[in-house]
């Protein structure tokens, strides 16, 4: 027994270990970004509509991975789908570092978030298939890390872009070459692991057809589509619209940043109980409600309410891991499928979240002077407001889906 008992807990050290240095990589390289966002559009001179194209185009990158990673999960099993995405990221991260021209690099920069779609899948249906007790506290805990790394990411990168070796500065292309070949540590704890989940039967697993027949999961979709384009584009754009709007230099704006996820990080690892103990749809609501309040303030406040910005971090942080346990709780048979479903859609609305931000900036500064400091700060308030949107209509979604579960005594 206790020898079956000790190799159960290294199994299960494992999986941990995969799984929280998964996130730990999934943060920086979708973190990294803010500092050297700037610098791209330089070196390419792009301007923000263009800006916006290029992340919408990586997050439908994103969408096709996270559409055929389950089917590949089925056919290989979910340890060689993990083991290929973190070997995607770090081949992403030598193409990066040599890409000289624009089209290489958005190739590039395209398998990268190939890489994160595959990685997000892989990493949602391990969390669902291994956190089956204390579902809300291990799902923020585990996604506590993906806060912590994003926290120090912008930190790291900024850093990392100052360094010269041989003579040579690293700038934005070294850094990425960097911190993405960092995912060779989980792709090893990986591959000495192994997963639950593989073994069952495909007529016991819930089919799609029978999902799409639940309102519940279509409203899982648009709760995550919201709250997850709310939550990403701040990464995307707060050190753009912090040097820009206020003249911050980029050191004080990565470190807006930073605080953004440092709240965001420890509402994960704090509050992960707590959804437990309320309920995930009330905890969905009153998190997002917050997030939404809190960059409404900071955008429309001025620079004096600016600090409200990484405070918002702390109630849109617990959106995805919360779905994310709601699903494992409500389809245990059928977690994989509906993850893939929720996830998918929710990359879609990543792809129109980030084009839409671009493009209201770019429509509001022509209303307003398109050359001018007043039109431009007109601009980024408006494509930030479009943030503080997306969180409050996930909270209002929250609200309708909580009065539909209620009715039916489904509360979970």
């Amino acid at each position: 027994m206790g020898k079956r008992t000790g190799t159960f807990n290294k199994i299960y050290a494992m999986q941990l270990v995969t799984i929280f240095l998964g996130f730990v990589i999934f943060g920086f390289s979708e973190n990294i970004k803010g500092p050297a966002i700037p610098r791209i559009q330089f070196d390419f001179m792009l301007n923000e509509s263009q800006l916006g194209t290029l992340l919408s185009l990586n997050a439908l990158g994103y969408l096709i991975a996270c559409s055929f990673t389950a089917y590949l999960t089925r056919k290989w099993g979910i340890k060689p789908v993990t083991v290929t995405a973190f070997a995607v990221m770090a081949v992403s991260g030598v193409f990066i570092f040599c890409s000289r021209y624009y089209p290489m690099f958005s190739a590039s920069y395209f398998l990268m978030y190939i890489g994160n779609g595959m990685l997000e899948i892989g990493l949602a249906i391990l969390g669902a298939r291994i956190f089956v007790k204390n579902t809300g506290t291990m799902m923020n805990l585990s996604h506590g890390f993906y806060g912590l790394s994003s926290t120090v990411a912008p930190l790291i990168a900024t850093g990392l872009m100052e360094v010269t070796v041989y003579g040579h500065a690293l700038d934005w292309r070294g850094m990425y070459l960097v911190m993405l070949l960092l995912s060779v540590l989980p792709m090893i704890s990986a591959w000495f692991s192994t997963f639950p989940g593989d073994d069952i039967h495909h007529e016991e697993r819930v089919p799609l057809q029978a999902l799409l027949k639940d309102p519940v999961l279509w409203f899982m979709v648009f709760i995550l589509s919201f709250g997850v384009v709310s939550e990403m584009a701040v990464g995307g754009w707060l050190v753009n619209f912090l040097e820009k709007a206020y003249g911050w230099d980029t050191v004080a704006a990565s470190g807006m940043l930073s605080a953004f996820f440092l709240c965001f990080a420890l509402a994960r690892l704090l509050l992960g109980p707590l959804t437990d103990k309320i309920g995930f749809i009330l905890s969905l609501i009153l998190f997002s409600g917050f997030s939404a309040v809190c960059t409404f303030a900071a955008v429309w406040g001025g620079e004096p309410f600016a600090f409200l910005f990484a405070a918002s971090g702390a109630g849109i942080a617990m959106i995805y891991p919360t779905v994310m346990a709601f699903i494992a709780r409500r389809y245990p048979k059928g977690s994989d499928t509906a993850i893939t479903f929720t996830v998918t859609l929710m990359g879609l609305g990543s792809v129109i979240g980030n084009y839409v931000i671009g493009g209201v900036i770019e429509a509001v500064k022509r209303l307003f002077g398109a050359e001018s400091q007043t039109g431009l700060l007109r601009g980024l308030q408006a494509g930030y407001g479009v943030i503080g949107l997306c969180a409050a209509l996930c909270a209002v979604s929250g609200m309708i889906l909580f009065r539909y579960l209620l009715k039916r005594k489904e509360i979970i």
